[in-house]
């Protein structure tokens, strides 16, 4: 598993943008920039759509203004699932970005099995990625929600 004061490492990430479909290279995404990266298990799923996601939504100034240059939610679906959820959540500020096979997941080796509820999916962590290099990395426990809160983010700056 990846871990502080680690790069991250090599991938591409999906985004259908309202200009089409952008695969984003991960290096470059997060060059010379300062991005909060969360991952959730599933879009559309109860604590990523009731409490995960919606918290970065509002909390999203306050984590801009603490020098974060992007916020990107992260999930092993596809970009056409992530834009939906995205545009049901009001996620306008964050950028919702596909790991349709979960490749940049098993990178970091933070993917788990979930068997038949969906297959290989990502752990629920949040990350600060600071010009490509991970600052702050909180990887929930199973079945938790406390450690990549938006709120234990901001708190992290």
């Amino acid at each position: 598993m990846i871990k502080q004061g680690q790069k991250l490492p090599e991938g591409s990430l999906a985004q259908l943008t309202k200009d089409g479909m952008v695969n984003h290279d991960v290096a470059e995404l997060f060059a010379g920039k300062k991005g909060v990266l969360f991952a959730v298990p599933g879009a559309f799923t109860p604590t990523c759509s009731e409490s995960h996601l919606p918290g970065f939504v509002v909390f999203a100034d306050q984590l801009k203004a603490k020098g974060v240059d992007f916020i990107a939610c992260v999930s092993v679906n596809d970009a056409f699932v992530m834009k939906a959820w995205g545009e049901a959540q009001n996620a306008s500020e964050l950028m919702m970005l596909a790991d349709g096979d979960a490749s940049f997941t098993k990178a970091l080796g933070l993917e788990m099995d979930t068997a038949a509820f969906g297959g290989v999916r990502s752990q629920r962590y949040a990350m600060v990625v600071d010009d490509g290099v991970v600052t702050t990395l909180n990887v929930e426990a199973p079945k938790s929600f406390e450690v990549s809160t938006a709120e234990a983010i901001l708190a992290s700056l």
